[in-house]
Order: C-alpha cells, then structure tokens, then sequence
C-alpha cells in the first residue's frame, strides 16, 4: 500500500471516529447543565489552575526582583571598596 493511501485511510478512519463518539465527549456544560455538580467541579478546577499558575508567575517576578536589587547592592558595595583597594581608576 503506498503512503498517500495510508494516509488517506487514516485520515477518513480519524474522521469518522470523531464523528461517531462526539456525543461521548461532550461533557455536561456542552450539553447546557450548566448547574449541574461536574460543571461546578469542572469551575473549581480551572480556577485552582488559575490560583497555580499565577502563583509561579509572582514566584519568578519576585526571583528577578531579588536577582535585580542583589546585583545593585553588589555593585554599590563594590564600589565603596573601590578606595580601599587603591583609589579610582
């Protein structure tokens, strides 16, 4: 069998599988049971998703304010010592 056909085949094997089983995937808010416990769970989920997600987010905002504010205080130590080591340059 050649490679075109294959993926001919496959092709029409994927789409009439999916075509098939929508019903099967749909969940309870697609079907508009909105109010339904799974919608409500489904809601929580995402929104601790959420909570996840912005959380990291603040951790690295707060890890590169720390980085930025290390390296200036290196800096202005490093340059107050600058007359102990032998004057300016």
């Amino acid at each position: 069998m050649k490679p075109v056909a294959r993926v001919v085949i496959g092709a029409a094997v994927g789409a009439l599988v999916v075509s098939v089983a929508q019903p099967a995937m749909a969940c309870p808010v697609c079907f508009g049971a909105s109010d339904s416990p799974m919608a409500a769970g489904m809601n929580n989920g995402i929104f601790f998703l959420l909570g996840i997600i912005g959380t990291v987010q603040v951790g690295f905002v707060a890890l590169f304010v720390s980085f930025r504010r290390r390296g200036k205080a290196y800096q202005e130590s490093k340059e107050s010592l600058e007359l102990v080591n032998g004057g300016a340059r």
